[in-house]
């Protein structure tokens, strides 16, 4: 039976990417302790976190002086804070923080800190509780559709509220999409609407193994409330 893993694991075709990354993983023992839907929620984990690193760097290449409050000197070194140790599962500094109440500091006047690291530490720790802060999944571990599609809801609203708070003084909290000439730069938009349909698609999934039902909700986003997770 390893064999014919192997031999099927060779015949598949990795996707090159145009940023030269790829698709294809590494065989190991591990993976035969997996069901199809453990593969399918790491790999949509794994394409979700790339997004998630993708906009964490334009969000401080816009707001330089973000990752500079924080005494870095680069927006690569100010990305590689948030999403290191995310391996450490519920002991990660992400997981130890209180993601809401980090949405809510990005957006505070009087916050001095780092505001791109507080919107996408509380982003990025929101969606890892969906994921019951797990980067592994096998034949034991169940994840709960609900949570997943509640964490699509919430992007929705931080993404509201990442594109319509401002400051007292009439500027925006954090610098998103820009207008080159006549036509607006939308990439954060898209960006966030491929990590919106993968969270959704993988609820259903997990929705559909289980016969559990989600329960869906609308979003005030300007009420700025979430959805537990």
């Amino acid at each position: 039976m390893v064999a014919m893993l192997l031999l099927g694991g060779c015949a598949g075709q990795a996707i090159q990417r145009k940023d030269g990354t790829s698709s294809e993983r590494e065989f190991s023992v591990a993976s035969l302790a997996k069901t199809d839907v453990d593969v399918i929620s790491e790999l949509t984990q794994r394409e979700v976190m790339k997004s998630l690193r993708f906009v964490a760097g334009k969000l401080y290449k816009r707001n330089p002086q973000e990752y500079r409050k924080a005494g870095l000197e680069s927006p690569e070194a100010a990305v590689a804070r948030i999403f290191e140790h995310l391996d450490k599962g519920r002991d990660s500094p992400i997981a130890l923080m209180n993601w809401q109440d980090n949405f809510g500091l990005a957006f505070q006047d009087a916050y001095n800190g780092d505001r791109v690291f507080a919107f996408m530490a509380a982003l990025t720790g929101m969606v890892m509780a969906s994921y019951d802060y797990k980067t592994a999944f096998y034949l034991a571990d169940r994840l709960d559709p609900q949570k997943l599609y509640n964490s699509a809801r919430n992007i929705e609203v931080a993404i509201w509220k990442l594109s319509n708070a401002k400051l007292a003084n009439g500027g925006k909290a954090l610098i998103t999409n820009s207008i080159d000439g006549d036509v607006q730069n939308l990439s954060f938009e898209r960006e966030f609407g491929k990590i919106i349909a993968q969270q959704d698609m993988l609820a259903l999934i997990i929705e559909d193994r289980g016969n559990r039902t989600i329960t869906r909700a609308i979003q005030n986003a300007a009420a700025f409330r979430f959805l537990p997770i």
